[in-house]
């Protein structure tokens, strides 16, 4: 039988756990398997987009598991009442090809996503960061500011967003949190004094959502928002005079950030700072980049940091057959055998 971690399933599996607990043990099966980059099979993922968004595969393998993971996004559909981003994923055993898992995504990307995003930033940022600003307070904003707290301790998160109601929900979820929330009017009120700065917003176009009179030496970007074809958030300059780092460089040239640069504009990839084969932050008055936009690798982190979880939540489903001759698929097309009298009357009688 494949495990099924259904949206329900993973969020009670979040709230015993504790979701600053989840997003620590996240990370680090996340940082553990960029540790191991170069056991595994990578690809850019593959998308089909249309004028509303974009739906992808994203693949990965170590030769032992497999895991894909299918995600849309659709900036368009909450005016529908939907979703921006919708996942889910599978893990298999390479060995056999069968499926382990079977998951929701669209939860643990968030969880993901928040995870790699405080990873980063606690690989690359100047030393004791405290406060965090954050501009886009869509789905990801509180997952991102909890993750800030729990791996790198963040004290003060500041919000902006354009969209008075989306900062509305982003303040009324982080009360409580053990953070000082601070309300901003203005993308340049949440950024003034900020060690690190994170921009989530969804609009499918490329803005500027930063620009190079809103960045202070030593300050961490990280840039999450811009992850498809045509949409980025930093002002080219921004990008031109900070250390950029990214997860798979063929990917983020034609996704992140670094679309705007000149093909050989230098960058390094997180997984070669993790394992000490590459330099991060040199100076504490160096600007850095985490130019995120979301890679498979992280997906096979997430699913197989769920499935090593206590298996109380979640069920299992009969995804595929199971035969007594493996050679004979064409008997699930039968009617079941009727028992015999004889066996009938056992049964009942015992």
């Amino acid at each position: 039988m494949t495990q099924f971690i259904g949206t329900s399933d993973l969020g009670a599996l979040v709230r015993r756990i504790g979701i600053e607990n989840f997003l620590v043990g996240l990370a680090t099966y996340i940082e553990a398997d960029f540790r191991h980059w170069e056991s595994f099979e990578k690809s850019a993922r593959l998308a089909s987009h249309s004028r509303d968004g974009v739906i992808e595969l994203m693949p990965a393998s170590d030769g032992q598991l497999y895991a894909m993971k299918y995600v849309n996004g659709h900036p368009g559909n909450t005016r529908e009442g939907k979703l921006t981003v919708t996942a889910f994923g599978v893990l298999a055993d390479v060995r056999t090809g069968y499926p382990l898992l079977v998951s929701e995504m669209t939860l643990l990307t968030a969880l993901r996503t928040a995870a790699v995003s405080a990873l980063a930033a606690r690989t690359l940022a100047a030393q004791h960061p405290h406060t965090l600003a954050l501009i886009g307070t869509g789905a990801q904003a509180e997952f991102q500011a909890l993750a800030f707290k729990a791996l790198l301790h963040i004290h003060e998160v500041r919000l902006f967003d354009t969209d008075p109601e989306a900062l509305d929900k982003a303040c009324r979820n982080l009360a409580g949190s053990g953070l000082a929330v601070r309300r901003c009017a203005s993308v340049a009120e949440a950024v003034r004094g900020a060690d690190i700065v994170t921009t989530a917003t969804a609009t499918k176009a490329r803005v500027h959502v930063l620009t190079p009179d809103l960045i202070e030496p030593g300050m961490h970007l990280n840039a999450i928002g811009g992850d498809c074809p045509g949409k980025t958030e930093l002002h080219p300059d921004i990008v031109a005079r900070a250390s950029v780092f990214v997860e798979f460089e063929p990917q983020t040239r034609i996704e992140g950030e670094i679309q705007q640069m000149p093909p050989d504009f230098p960058v390094t990839e997180l997984w070669r700072v993790l394992a000490g084969t590459a330099t991060g932050r040199r100076s504490a008055s160096e600007v850095t980049i985490f130019d995120s936009v979301g890679f498979a690798v992280e997906d096979f982190s997430a699913l197989r940091f769920v499935r090593d979880l206590d298996r109380s939540e979640g069920h299992d489903i009969d995804l595929l057959p199971e035969l007594d001759d493996p050679k004979d698929l064409f008997s699930l097309m039968l009617p079941p055998m009727p028992v015999p009298a004889i066996a009938r009357e056992e049964m009942l009688s015992s």
